[in-house]
């Protein structure tokens, strides 16, 4: 009988891949100037909606209406930014996902269980911090979904700009954990804030979908072909009832993300790179100057901790979505085989977690959903929203700035690269190749170093040895 073969407990937030560690970093990058666009955005929209000189101006623009009135789609400023723009940022979403799910760490059930079960619960304790304080005030429980949302390139933007060395672990696993909350919240989207179905419409779109998958794996190719077919199915989408957004997300999910021999990039991989732009500079910045624009006075943001409906929704967000994260990811560690990386402590999670209280996109769009045709409770509960993500933003950067020495060093350890390969050295150290070159590289400088010893001992023996020297002058005076 042979004995069973001893496994070795994985590591929760350890080393990634280096191909998943420059994925991570590029769309980092990407994420990063698209969160400082939107915070730029959402400071504007509050600016132009405060000023009273601005005001009017910002509500004409908003409302003003545009589009096909037979097709059902002449809509607001503000409304084809909310259904339309961001339906490129849903797509991006689908993309991500799919790729995590078939690429990336989604793709083993192990690493998986750890992101997935953290945003289930920094989605579920945020809507159970809120239900618990609309019931005990007595408020509406239309909101509970408001606060269940991260809004992924905010948070990076934040980390921009308190410019902290988030080892690319962690930075992995905040950005994983808002692909898989962006899924949920795309549901819940879907479920519980789907109007009246028109099934003819919802048919329509269902079928340019297929049309859309079977082109896709025929192999055609072409902008002119898919583009107007994604408008076709987003207006479709539209005028079913089903927020259409979601259709963003299905046509993002079909493309292909695996890479085939001789491929450098997948499909999914080409497009996303070229529409992430659009997406996080353009469609996300005008939705937050569109949605962001409420009048904020003193009286309003008291009101904010005194209204049950935005009380648990900053609550939510400040305390829901972190305890929520930590205790996740605790409970996937604690009962499994997984334990914490060597290099971090359970602070740098918790302080991860806490941006994940930054709700900004998402929480907005599902406001205005779940509080519509009451204008007064949705600028309410978006200037909750505001608040709380500014309240979450600021704890975290307390934290973060804490813990920010020990990041550094994790961080220069990380880019180290003595060798010059351009690769980090952490990702050789198995590699005989690596030590012969930093042994060949050393060697070169202990020769150099000795050139230089010898070099210094031979002028100070040269000095030593000058006629009348001070060493030699017996009869001059001190």
């Amino acid at each position: 009988m042979t004995a069973p073969r001893p496994t070795t407990p994985r590591k929760v937030l350890g080393r990634l891949s280096l191909p998943e560690r420059t994925y991570v970093a590029d769309a980092l990058r990407t994420e990063t100037v698209g969160g400082v666009l939107l915070l730029a955005a959402a400071v504007t929209a509050l600016l132009w909606a405060n000023i009273p000189a601005l005001h009017d101006s910002y509500e004409s623009v908003s409302h003003f209406h545009v589009g096909p009135a037979a097709l059902g789609l002449d809509l607001s400023v503000a409304h084809w930014a909310a259904d339309g723009l961001l339906a490129i940022f849903f797509f991006v979403a689908g993309i991500e996902l799919k790729r995590e799910l078939v690429a990336g760490d989604l793709r083993d059930p192990k690493a998986a269980a750890l992101p997935v079960v953290a945003a289930l619960c920094g989605m579920a304790v945020p809507a159970l911090v809120y239900t618990l304080t609309a019931v005990t005030g007595g408020g509406s429980l239309h909101g509970w979904a408001v606060p269940t949302a991260t809004d992924i390139a905010f948070a990076l933007a934040v980390l921009a700009v308190i410019g902290t060395s988030l080892p690319s672990a962690l930075r992995a696993f905040l950005l994983t954990l808002a692909v898989v909350d962006d899924l949920f919240a795309i549901l819940i989207i879907a479920v519980f804030f789907t109007a009246d179905l028109n099934l003819a419409a919802l048919g329509g779109s269902v079928a340019g979908l297929l049309l859309f998958w079977v082109l896709l794996r025929a192999g055609v190719r072409g902008w002119y072909v898919y583009v107007p077919l994604a408008l076709v199915i987003w207006a479709l989408m539209y005028n079913s009832g089903i927020h259409a957004t979601v259709a963003g997300v299905a046509m993002g999910l079909m493309l292909r993300c695996h890479r085939r021999e001789g491929e450098d990039r997948s499909p999914g991989e080409r497009i996303e790179h070229l529409v992430r732009p659009l997406s996080a500079g353009l469609a996300v910045p005008l939705f937050a100057l569109f949605s962001a624009g409420v009048v904020v006075s003193g009286g309003a943001l008291a009101e904010v901790f005194s209204t049950p409906e935005t009380l648990g929704v900053v609550l939510g967000l400040v305390v829901g979505k972190a305890v929520g994260i930590f205790g996740g990811t605790w409970l996937a560690a604690r009962f499994t085989r997984a334990s914490l990386s060597d290099d971090l402590a359970w602070a740098d999670v918790f302080a991860v977690a806490s941006l994940a209280g930054i709700g900004f996109t998402v929480s907005l769009l599902i406001g205005e959903l779940a509080f519509d045709g009451d204008q007064t409770m949705t600028n309410e509960v978006k200037a909750a929203v505001l608040l709380g993500s500014l309240i979450a933003a600021t704890l975290a950067t307390v934290l973060l700035k804490i813990r920010n020495a020990k990041y550094r060093r994790l961080w220069a350890d990380e880019e180290r690269d003595e060798d010059a390969d351009g690769i980090p050295d952490v990702y050789e150290e198995d590699d005989p190749a690596y030590h012969l070159r930093l042994a060949t590289l050393y060697e070169r400088k202990a020769a150099e170093h000795r050139r230089i010893a010898r070099e210094k001992a031979a002028a100070r023996h040269g000095l030593a040895e000058v006629p009348g020297g001070a060493g030699e002058d017996h009869h001059r005076p001190a």
